[in-house]
Formats: C-alpha cells, sequence, structure tokens
C-alpha cells in the first residue's frame, strides 16, 4: 500500500502554489504560523527552518510567502510540545510519534494530526565497549536508561526485553529500565552506573564515541520524528497547514539530496543555539544512522500503540486512521 503521506503530497504542494499566487497577487492576509522543533539532528528540518528565519533568510519564508511570519519555538520534550498545541501555543511541531499517539488518545482524537514524516532511524541500544552483554538475558538485573518515560525509545526499550521473556515495570521487574535525560546518559553511563542506554541520535554518537560504547541494537527503520498539526489550523487555514507540508516535504527532498550541506546547516545551527561547540564528526556519525523522509504509515503507529499499552504506559487506544486525517 502507497503510504498516505504520499498519497497527499500532491494535495499540499497544489496549496502551496496557491498561497505563494495568493501572495503574489497582494490577496493573503498577513498570518504568524507559531512552530514547535527541538534543538536535536533528529529535528533536522525544524533545526534548519529556525536558524534561516533567525538568519532573514527561511526555507519556509521563501515557500509560504512574506505575508506569513513564522515563529519558531524550541522544546526539550514532547510532552510539553503537545501540551503547547492543547493550549493553543503553536499550531504544529515535530515531534516523536509516542508523544503525539498519546496527545491524540488523551484528546479522544480531536486535538492532533499528522502532517508528514520527518526521520526514521537514529535509534540504539549502547552497552560499554568491553560488556559481555550480547542478548536479552544477559540483561537481567541490569539498569538500562531510555530519555524519558513514554517516550518512543523507552517504549521500544521495553517491548524489546518484554518480547525477550523478560518482565519489565515501571518499578523494577528483571531489568531496570531507568527514563534518564539524555544530557546526564554519557556520564552515568562513564560512570558504570547504567550498563546499557537505549536512546536516539546525537546520545547514541556521543556514548560510541566519547563513552567509548559499541551499538547492540540499532533500530535502522524505527520512526523517530513526524510533523504534526493542531485541528484547529487544519480547520482554520487548510490552504496554511497544507502549505506547509509541502514547504517540509520539499526540505526533507533537499536534506536527502544534499547531506554533506544540511549537516553543516545543522552543525552550525545546534552550535549557536546550544551555545556549545558541536562537532562536525559527531553530527555526521548521527547522520549516517539517520533516514529523512516524509512517508509515515499507519501500520507503524498501530505497533506503537500496542507495545505502549502492552508496557502498561497506555490505557486506552484509538484506530489511527483520523489521526491523517485533514481536520
Amino acid at each position: 500500500m502507497q503510504p498516505m503521506i504520499s498519497r497527499i503530497a500532491a494535495f499540499g504542494l497544489g496549496a502551496l502554489c496557491l498561497v505563494a499566487g495568493a501572495v503574489r497577487s497582494g490577496a493573503a492576509e498577513p498570518q504568524v504560523l507559531r512552530l514547535g522543533y527541538f534543538p536535536n539532528v533528529t529535528h533536522a528540518q525544524g533545526v534548519i527552518g529556525a536558524q534561516g528565519t533567525r538568519e532573514g533568510a527561511g526555507w519556509f519564508e521563501q515557500r509560504l510567502g512574506p505575508e506569513v511570519t513564522i515563529q519558531w519555538f524550541p522544546f526539550n520534550a514532547g510532552p510539553s510540545a503537545m501540551e503547547a498545541i492543547f493550549a493553543g501555543s503553536i499550531d504544529a511541531t515535530y515531534v516523536g510519534p509516542n508523544p503525539a499517539l498519546n496527545a491524540y488518545i488523551r484528546s479522544k482524537g480531536e486535538e492532533i494530526r499528522i502532517l508528514a514524516g520527518s526521520a526514521r532511524g537514529g535509534a540504539a541500544l549502547v552497552v560499554p565497549g568491553d560488556s559481555t552483554l550480547t542478548k536479552a538475558e544477559d540483561f537481567r538485573g541490569k539498569k538500562v536508561g531510555t530519555p524519558q518515560l513514554a517516550n518512543t525509545q523507552d517504549i521500544a526499550a521495553r517491548a524489546w526485553f518484554r518480547a525477550n521473556g523478560l518482565k519489565v515495570t515501571q518499578t523494577g521487574g528483571d531489568v531496570f529500565v531507568i527514563p534518564t535525560p539524555n544530557p546526564d546518559q554519557l556520564g552515568l553511563f562513564q560512570a558504570g552506573r547504567l550498563d546499557a542506554v537505549w536512546t536516539v541520535e546525537p546520545w547514541v554518537s556521543r556514548l560510541v564515541l566519547e563513552g567509548k560504547g559499541r551499538v547492540l541494537i540499532e533500530e535502522k527503520d524505527a520512526l523517530t520524528t513526524i510533523l504534526v498539526a493542531s485541528v484547529k489550523l487544519l480547520k482554520q487555514r487548510p490552504e496554511l497547514a497544507a502549505a506547509l507540508r509541502a514547504a517540509h516535504l520539499e526540505l526533507t527532498a533537499w536534506i536527502v539530496a544534499h547531506p554533506e550541506e544540511a549537516q553543516a546547516k545543522v552543525c552550525a545551527a545546534l552550535t549557536a543555539e546550544t551555545r556549545r561547540e558541536i562537532s562536525a564528526p559527531l553530527i555526521a556519525a548521527a547522520w549516517s544512522r539517520l533516514h529523512f523522509t516524509g512517508d509515515v504509515e499507519p501500520a507503524v503507529l498501530e505497533k506503537f500503540m500496542a507495545d505502549a499499552r502492552a508496557s502498561g504506559l497506555l490505557r486506552n487506544s484509538l484506530p489511527v486512521d483520523r489521526m491523517f486525517g485533514k481536520e
């Protein structure tokens, strides 16, 4: 089956032309579009877009037209980005699939819609380089860090251990899965206070390059980042939502076609935003595990939902079809 996002991409590109044409004719009224993202390599489209806005030559501004003012809002975690959608503080955001699913279910399918995919891969289980851990059974009694309770990598870790016969609960079980903020993982890993970490880039590469770890399991095709919008944006400004989607898909295609230039832009943007030097080798290492794509398959989200429920971190479920609706 052809991915649903691919089937609606043509609509988005058409809407982009309509919006641009209206702006050139003077018919468009001034609008503000508020976008969220994480200052992270897995949110490359948002990082490039936000830096372009700050420099006065933004990718999205050039495609949505001068009548659209774009404001970018950085977030450190998916739940806070979803709360901003609920509060009406932002119109759309780059986010991981699990926080988006949680928000979709929490709002009974009334608040969140997927515009497009953004990135796949970049997630992995990292163990010390000299570790004897090679299979799931070896983790019995071990401590494994994940970025956040019920985030995408946390659910993946719990699902993998459970599928391999180990019991995992929020308070313990056969293996201790410990939600640990990404910035804290490296130090705890180096100190031996975490036996392994299941996380996402660029933290995977930091654990390997700086922590002398090795990748035991790599989620090469895992859905890492998606672009979602509020239902309010889709209902009240559908042409703008479609134009945003089209500009995002165009940027995604550009990133795929120009990896070195895209890496340089992301490296410079993250260095400027985080105010600490982000090395080009780190970005290159992270990039090698990522695949940027606008496609999202409903079956992938259904599996996320099933894994979250089986892990006891999601009580209810809903059909995911409405997440792909136009309003």
